[in-house]
C-alpha cells in the first residue's frame, strides 16, 4: 500500500512538472511607472489565458539595453521577446538578433491593419522582425493668438511658413523654434524636411536632400529661427514656445503636458508639419521583436496577444502615446476627441521611421553633424551633406 502511494505521489509530481508553463523572458526599457503598470496589467491577462506558456518582464534600463541585448546575442543568452526603439530593429534584424516571422505575420487578423511607417519599422531585406507596439511623431504647434495678432493663417507649405515665421518675429520672439542638436535628438528633429522633399537616406548629398538643409538655414539666416537651435533640446524649444519666445516649434506629444504646465493659458494648436512635396513625418516608438533562441511559436502567441486592436489601445491610451494599428483608434477614442492628439494622429499618417537600416547610427550621426554645419554656415548644405555622404558611403561599405 506504501508503495502504491509512493507511486501515485511520484507520479503526481512528475505530471506536475510536465504542466509546468514554459517561461518567456520579456525585456524592455520602460521606466515610467505607467508603462510599467498597464504592461503588467497586459502580461498578467495574457498569463491567466494560457495554460503553457508565461511571460515574465525585466526591466532593463535603457543606457545597457542595446549593450545588454548585444552581448546577450554574442553569448546566446538572449530574451525571449524584446521591445526595441524602431531605428533599432534593423539594425539587429541584420544582426540576426530577431526571427523571421513573416510567414507568421501573413495569415494574422492584424496584417494590413498598421500605418504604413510604423509597419516599414518591423521589416528588414524584405522580410517581418517584429510588430509595431507605440507610436509618436513631430508635429507643429502654434501660438494661436501670435498667429491672428499678426494675420497669418497656420502654414501649410514651405513657403508659406518662411513668410508666417518672418511675420511673427520680433524682437522677443522668433516665428520658430527647433532642435538641432548633434545627436539622434537633432537628426530626429531634421527628418521630416529632408523626408518631405522625397530624399533618400542612403544618398543625402541629392538635390532635394540639399534643398532641406537650404530651407533651415534660410530660417536662421533671415533671423525667422535662432542659430542657438543647435544647442536646444526638444525640451529647450518646448521653453522658448511656453515662454512666448517662439510662436511655433516642432515637437512631439510627449511634450504637450509641459507646454500645458509651463503657459497654462497659452492657447495653442497642433498641425502637420508644413510640407515640400508632400507631408512628412518623423517616426518614434517601439516594436515587439521575438528573438532567434525564443520557443518562435509560443512567443508569438504574446505577440499576437499584445498587438491585438484592444490590447494596444489600452496601453497606448494609459502611456500617452500612439496605437500604430488604425483599426485601435476609433471615433470616440482619446486621439479622436482631444484637440492636441488629434493633431498628432492625423500627422501620424505620414510619419516614416528612422531608416530602417542596420546602419542607421552612422547615417544619423552625418546627418546630424551636417545639420549643425549647414545651420551654423560653416559649410554651404550642398557641402555639409557631401561630407555626409562620404561618411555614410564608408558606412555602407
Amino acid at each position: 500500500m506504501k508503495r502504491l502511494l509512493i507511486l501515485v505521489l511520484s507520479l503526481g509530481v512528475s505530471a506536475l512538472a510536465m504542466a509546468a508553463p514554459e517561461k518567456l523572458e520579456l525585456w524592455a526599457y520602460f521606466d515610467v511607472e505607467s508603462q510599467q503598470k498597464v504592461l503588467q496589467s497586459i502580461i498578467s491577462d495574457f498569463n491567466k489565458s494560457q495554460s503553457n506558456v508565461e511571460v515574465v518582464f525585466e526591466y532593463v534600463p535603457f543606457e545597457n539595453f542595446r549593450q545588454k541585448l548585444t552581448i546577450g546575442l554574442a553569448a546566446d543568452t538572449m530574451p525571449d521577446l524584446v521591445f526595441i526603439d524602431n531605428p533599432d530593429n534593423a539594425s539587429y534584424a541584420g544582426l540576426g538578433a530577431f526571427a523571421d516571422i513573416s510567414d507568421l505575420v501573413k495569415n494574422w487578423e492584424g496584417n494590413g491593419k498598421f500605418f504604413p511607417g510604423p509597419w516599414k519599422s518591423t521589416q528588414y531585406n524584405g522580410k517581418q522582425y517584429g510588430v509595431p507596439a507605440n507610436s509618436n511623431c513631430l508635429a507643429l504647434y502654434y501660438d494661436k493668438k501670435a498667429l491672428a495678432a499678426a494675420g497669418v493663417k497656420v502654414p501649410t507649405t514651405w513657403d508659406e511658413l518662411r513668410a508666417a515665421a518672418k511675420k511673427l518675429t520680433t524682437p522677443n520672439r522668433y516665428g520658430l523654434a527647433i532642435s538641432a542638436v548633434k545627436s539622434e535628438e537633432g537628426t530626429f528633429q531634421y527628418l521630416p524636411w529632408f523626408l518631405s522633399t522625397g530624399a533618400d537616406v542612403t544618398k543625402v548629398n541629392s538635390a532635394a536632400g540639399v534643398k532641406s538643409l537650404a530651407f533651415l538655414r534660410s530660417l536662421v539666416a533671415d533671423k525667422s529661427m535662432s542659430q542657438e537651435v543647435i544647442n536646444w533640446s526638444q525640451s529647450d524649444a518646448e521653453k522658448q514656445f511656453a515662454s512666448g519666445r517662439a510662436a511655433m516649434m516642432i515637437n512631439g506629444p510627449w511634450n504637450l503636458g509641459a507646454v500645458k504646465s509651463d503657459a497654462p493659458s497659452l492657447d495653442f494648436g497642433i498641425a502637420n508639419v508644413p510640407r515640400d512635396k508632400q507631408y512628412s513625418s518623423v517616426l518614434g516608438g517601439e516594436n515587439l521583436a521575438i528573438t532567434k533562441t525564443a520557443n518562435r511559436t509560443a512567443a508569438w502567441e504574446f505577440v499576437k496577444f499584445f498587438c491585438s486592436k484592444e490590447m494596444l489601445n489600452k496601453y497606448n491610451t494609459a502611456v500617452g502615446t500612439f496605437p500604430p494599428r488604425s483599426d485601435a483608434i476609433g471615433p470616440k477614442d482619446i486621439w479622436s476627441t482631444d484637440p492636441y492628439l488629434a493633431g498628432f494622429a492625423e500627422q501620424l499618417k505620414t510619419a516614416m521611421p528612422r531608416g530602417p537600416h542596420p546602419r542607421w547610427p552612422e547615417i544619423s550621426n552625418a546627418l546630424s553633424q551636417a545639420l549643425q554645419k549647414g545651420l551654423l554656415a560653416v559649410a554651404t548644405p550642398q557641402a555639409a551633406l557631401d561630407e555626409a555622404q562620404a561618411a555614410i558611403a564608408k558606412a555602407l561599405k
